[in-house]
């Protein structure tokens, strides 16, 4: 079992696989760290591995766009068995792939769309397809990848408006596929609170529901499920952290916000490899003042 000083049980894992990406989204991150160097399939099964005997019980496979890696369903089958293992993609590629990503042992996918309006999708990603990514969507679903949650970043002036129209489209699905509204991270220019929108569909909601992850609260709609992932100066978001990372060169990564507290694991192995990773979560800190 993993616990940091603050006595927060860490129980996923984040694993970049790669930082190449098929399209090129302004605001995006690539989980905080930046390098060309990706780790073998026998690299991150041992890594993975190692975690599973320290109490993780979900992974999530990130990038960059996972999607990029020929050899990405070999990364998933060569994972042992966890409560879930899950992928997040922009869903250009996954109409082609995801029956491969059920057969090897995937259990869903969060796919990231930002708005329904070809033009704007082609602006924010620099070239993107929206009906790739809507074909994506709907295969997944097919193939039982669920529930694919869909992860619209909200940014003001952009698509504040279109939020109707994604729940509207999620409802096609019914619970198949949750709507995940998120804060732009980092205080910018493109910050909307999303405060008053939650308000609003609070009222709407049949139940609501608090998740364990960062306490975020999922409200229950008719036909839709709507979840809020509110990260800006929010002291709750980093008090229920149960997520650590791994960089896609091999690197692990404590907290999102920060650079300078990163352990490298790559090419450990037994006790060294679980000491680095022990010592990693002991490095971990709120990042959030509230919490300090």
């Amino acid at each position: 079992m993993l616990i940091d000083r603050f006595g927060r049980r860490i129980t996923n894992l984040r694993i970049s696989i790669t930082n190449r990406c098929n399209l090129s989204c302004y605001y995006c991150h690539r989980e905080g760290y930046s390098s060309n160097d990706e780790m073998s399939v026998d690299e991150i099964k041992t890594i993975v591995s190692a975690f599973k005997k320290l109490g993780i019980k979900k992974v999530k496979i990130t990038g960059g766009e996972p999607l990029m890696r020929r050899d990405v369903t070999d990364i998933i089958s060569s994972m042992p068995r966890f409560d879930e293992i899950s992928l997040t993609t922009n869903g250009i590629n996954l109409s082609k792939i995801a029956a491969e990503l059920k057969e090897a042992g995937l259990s869903r996918v969060n796919v990231s769309l930002d708005t329904l309006n070809e033009e704007k999708y082609r602006a924010i990603t620099r070239g993107g397809k929206l009906d790739k990514v809507l074909d994506g969507i709907s295969e997944a679903v097919s193939m039982g990848l669920t529930p694919v949650k869909v992860n619209m970043v909200v940014i003001d002036n952009f698509n504040v408006e279109e939020i109707d129209n994604m729940i509207d489209f999620v409802s096609r699905y019914k619970h198949n596929v949750i709507l995940q509204l998120i804060e732009v991270v980092g205080n910018n220019d493109n910050h909307y609170d999303l405060s008053l929108i939650e308000k609003k569909i609070k009222k709407e909601a049949k139940e609501v529901k608090v998740r364990a992850m960062h306490r975020r609260r999922q409200y229950i709609l008719d036909k839709a499920i709507v979840e809020f992932v509110n990260p800006i100066d929010n002291s709750e978001f980093c008090m229920a952290c149960n997520r650590i990372r791994v960089t896609a060169d091999g690197k692990i990564k404590p907290c999102l916000m920060r650079n300078d507290n990163l352990v490298n694991i790559r090419g450990l192995k037994g006790e060294d490899l679980i000491n680095a990773i022990k010592k990693a979560v002991m490095l971990r800190e709120p990042y959030w003042s509230g919490c300090k």
